[in-house]
C-alpha cells in the first residue's frame, strides 16, 4: 500500500495502513490519532494483548468492508473488535457465536460472553443451556463448571426437563468429579433440586440410598420434606414451597397432540402433533398399543393415554409420551378396563370416570398419581356415563354428557376434590354423547357430539357466573367422537365421524368472533380419537434428531 502513514505492531508482526481509513471504522482509532494521546505524531503503535491475525483481519475489513468469521478466528476477532470499538464486526462475531450454539459448547460461550460483555450473547446461550439441560449436563463443561454457576442453573424455574431425576443426577455427577472438593456444596445445590417432584421409586432407591444425602443432616430433611408430600396427595395444596412447584421453560409453546383413534376398520397407534404457529402437522413416535375411545391429558408437559379399545377388547393399560425424546413408557395399569372414559388432571393428580368396561357403563371413578405410580378409587359420580368428557373450570371436575346405556344425556355434574362429593348442575340445552369440551376463560365448552338420532355440529357453553348454558356458533362439520381442546384464547375441534365416514378436518373457533375457521387438516382421518395440549420447545428439532438416530 502507497502513502502509509501508521505502522501497527502487534506482537511480532507490523501491519502498515491509514490513519484516515482506521479512524473511518474504529472510534478507537479515531481518538487515538485525532487527540492529545503521544500515538498521535508516531509512525508506529503497538498493540498490546491483541492477536496478530485478529488485526490483519481487521485492517483488510477497513479497506474493503469484508471479513470471514470461522470457527478458527471468532475467538480473537471478537475481543479485538470489542477492544478497538469496530462494533459491525463485534455484534458479526456475536450472530456467528449464536448460531453455532450446541449442547456440547453453549456454556464456555456463555463464559466467552460474560468475559466480552456481550449481553445478548450470554442471555441467549444462558437460555440455551436452561432449554438444554438433558444434554448440556452430560458434557466435560458442565462438569468443569464453577459451583457458582452450577448453582445459578439448577436453580432456574425455566430449566427445561423430563423429571427433577435429571436435576438430582446431574448434580451428583457435577459433586463426584471432585468429590474432596465439591461435598461441600452438596446441602446447597439439594435445596433448589424439586424433591417432592422426584417419583416415588426414584426417591426411594437413589435419593434415599446415596450416601452423601443419608450423611448430611440438611439433605435429610429434604428427603423427609419429600416423603411428607408424596404420603398426603389430599393435602399438597398445603405443602407448597418453590420444591412443590413445577418449573416452566422459557421459550415453550403449547402444540396439540392427536393420539390413537380408529378409521375404517383400522386401531391406530400412529400420532402426530400440531404447532399453531405455523399450521403443519408433524408425525411423533407411534404409542405402545393401538388405541381408540382412550383417556388422554397432559400433566406436567408429559402426555398421558389411558384405557380404551384395541379393535378386541377394552384396556386398563396406560402410557406416557415424552415430548423431550419423543418416547413412550408404560405407567401402571388402571383398576378397571375403561374405553370411552372421561379424563382430566387437576393439582398433579389424573383423574378418570364413567365409560365401558366390555359389559357396562360405568359411573366409577379413579385417580392416578405420577409421583407414587398409584390408582386409587373415588368417589362415583351420581349417574353412569359412556363417552362422556371432563374439564376443570374453578378448581372442579365436570364430567359431561354421555350415554348410560339407556338414554343419552344432557346432564352435568361437578366434582369437588377437597370434598370427595359430586353435586349436578344445569343441564344443557341438548343430549350429547362423545361430545367435545374444554374450558377456556372461566367458561366450559361443549361441542358436537350424538344426540341419539345423528352426529351434531351445534355447540355450547356454560357461564360459571350465571350458572347457565348459551348457545355458540355451529362447526363447519358435523362430528362426534372428536376431540375439543383450548390453546390460548382458541377452541380446536379435531376428527370424529360425521355419521357417515373418520374425519382428519380440524376447526378453530375464536370465542371472541363468534365464529369457527378450517384450519390443516391431519394426515389420518381419526375418529374415536385422543388429544391434549402440552407446552414444547420446538419439538419438530426433536422430531427431526429422533429421525436421523433411527
Amino acid at each position: 500500500m502507497e502513502l502509509c502513514d501508521i505502522t501497527l505492531k502487534v506482537g511480532l508482526e507490523k501491519f502498515r495502513a491509514h490513519k484516515v481509513v482506521l479512524a473511518s471504522v474504529s472510534p478507537y482509532f479515531f481518538a487515538m490519532f485525532n487527540g492529545d494521546m503521544k500515538e498521535h505524531t508516531l509512525p508506529e503503535v503497538e498493540l498490546h494483548d491483541l492477536d496478530p491475525t485478529a488485526i490483519e483481519l481487521l485492517v483488510e475489513y477497513a479497506y474493503s468492508g469484508q471479513i470471514v468469521i470461522t470457527t478458527d478466528n471468532v475467538q480473537v476477532l471478537l475481543p479485538a473488535s470489542s477492544l478497538l470499538q469496530m462494533q459491525e464486526v463485534r455484534e458479526a462475531c456475536c450472530r456467528f457465536l449464536l448460531r453455532q450454539l450446541h449442547p456440547t459448547n453453549c456454556l464456555g460461550i456463555r463464559s466467552f460472553a460474560d468475559t466480552h460483555s456481550c449481553k445478548e450473547l450470554h442471555h441467549k446461550s444462558h437460555i440455551y443451556a436452561l432449554q438444554n439441560f438433558q444434554q448440556v449436563v452430560c458434557t466435560e463443561e458442565f462438569l468443569l463448571l464453577p459451583f457458582d454457576e452450577v448453582n445459578d442453573l439448577i436453580s432456574n424455574s425455566q430449566l427445561n426437563i423430563s423429571s427433577e431425576e435429571d436435576v438430582f443426577t446431574a448434580v451428583l455427577n457435577w459433586v463426584k468429579h471432585d468429590l474432596a472438593e465439591r461435598s461441600k456444596h452438596i446441602p446447597r445445590l439439594m435445596q433448589h433440586v424439586r424433591l417432592p417432584l422426584v417419583n416415588r421409586e426414584f426417591l426411594m432407591t437413589r435419593v434415599d440410598n446415596e450416601k452423601l444425602i443419608r450423611e448430611n443432616n440438611d439433605c435429610r430433611e429434604l428427603l423427609l420434606e419429600a416423603m411428607r408430600y408424596h404420603l398426603a396427595p389430599e393435602r399438597r395444596c398445603a405443602l407448597t414451597s418453590t420444591r412443590t412447584m413445577e418449573r416452566k421453560p422459557s421459550g415453550a409453546d403449547p402444540y396439540l397432540f392427536a393420539v390413537g383413534g380408529g378409521s375404517l376398520f383400522a386401531i391406530h397407534a400412529e400420532c402426530e402433533v400440531y404447532n399453531p404457529k405455523t399450521d403443519t402437522w408433524s408425525s411423533i413416535a407411534p404409542m405402545q398399543w393401538r388405541r381408540s375411545r382412550s383417556g388422554v391429558t397432559g400433566l406436567r408437559r408429559l402426555l398421558y393415554v389411558v384405557g380404551g379399545y384395541d379393535g378386541a377388547s377394552d384396556l386398563a393399560t396406560a402410557e406416557c409420551y415424552n415430548p423431550l425424546n419423543n418416547t413412550w413408557s408404560p405407567i401402571t395399569p388402571m383398576g378397571t378396563k375403561r374405553s370411552c372414559l372421561g379424563i382430566c388432571s387437576f393439582d398433579g393428580l389424573i383423574y378418570v370416570c364413567g365409560g365401558y368396561d366390555g359389559a357396562s357403563c360405568l359411573s366409577s371413578m379413579e385417580r392416578f398419581d405420577p409421583l407414587t405410580g398409584i390408582w386409587c378409587s373415588c368417589p362415583a359420580m351420581n349417574t353412569r356415563r359412556r363417552y362422556c368428557r371432563n374439564a376443570v373450570v374453578d378448581s372442579s371436575i365436570y364430567a359431561i354428557g354421555g350415554f348410560d346405556s339407556t338414554n343419552y344425556q344432557a346432564s352435568v355434574e361437578r366434582f369437588d376434590p377437597r370434598e370427595g362429593t359430586w353435586n349436578p348442575v344445569p343441564s344443557m340445552s341438548s343430549r350429547r354423547s362423545s361430545c367435545g369440551v374444554a374450558a377456556l376463560n372461566g367458561h366450559l365448552y361443549c361441542i358436537g357430539g350424538n344426540d341419539g338420532t345423528m352426529c351434531m355440529a351445534s355447540g355450547e357453553r356454560f357461564n360459571i357466573r350465571r350458572n347457565a348454558w348459551e348457545p355458540i356458533t355451529s362447526m363447519h362439520h358435523r362430528r362426534s367422537t372428536h376431540e375439543v381442546v383450548a390453546i390460548h384464547n382458541y377452541i380446536y375441534a379435531l376428527g370424529g365421524n360425521d355419521g357417515s365416514s373418520s374425519l382428519n378436518v380440524v376447526e378453530q373457533y375464536d370465542p371472541k368472533t363468534n365464529k369457527w375457521v378450517v384450519v390443516t387438516s391431519m394426515a389420518t382421518r381419526r375418529s374415536s380419537v385422543g388429544a391434549a395440549v402440552l407446552e414444547c420447545i420446538n419439538i419438530e428439532h426433536v422430531l427431526r434428531q429422533t429421525r436421523k438416530s433411527s
